[in-house]
């Protein structure tokens, strides 16, 4: 049986593939965010939604994906979980 990682190498060979998985990674980034800073509080979406008013279901759509946030929701987010929101530009790495 091949391991999730092995087969992402392999697909990583493919152009198009590696193209589009570079692409959506920002998008990943954001949601490994905010789905690390809610399991290091120990919240789950439902208590996350009470301190940020935030319906738990658009919670859940951010950390699925299938919603992109605003800075402004970030901000109340990181607020809600005792945090500071922190964005940053680094430089790419070169192969």
């Amino acid at each position: 049986m091949k391991t999730l990682q092995k087969y992402k190498n392999e697909q990583m060979k493919n152009p198009e593939f590696a193209k589009a998985y570079e692409e959506i990674q920002p998008e990943m980034n954001v949601i490994r965010a905010i789905v690390d800073a809610r399991a290091l509080r120990n919240m789950t979406q439902k208590e996350l939604s009470e301190k940020t008013g935030i319906a738990q279901t658009e919670i859940s759509k951010l950390e699925k994906g299938t919603r992109n946030p605003s800075i402004k929701l970030l901000q109340r987010l990181a607020d809600g979980m005792d945090m500071v929101l922190k964005i940053s530009f680094v430089p790419k790495e070169r192969a």
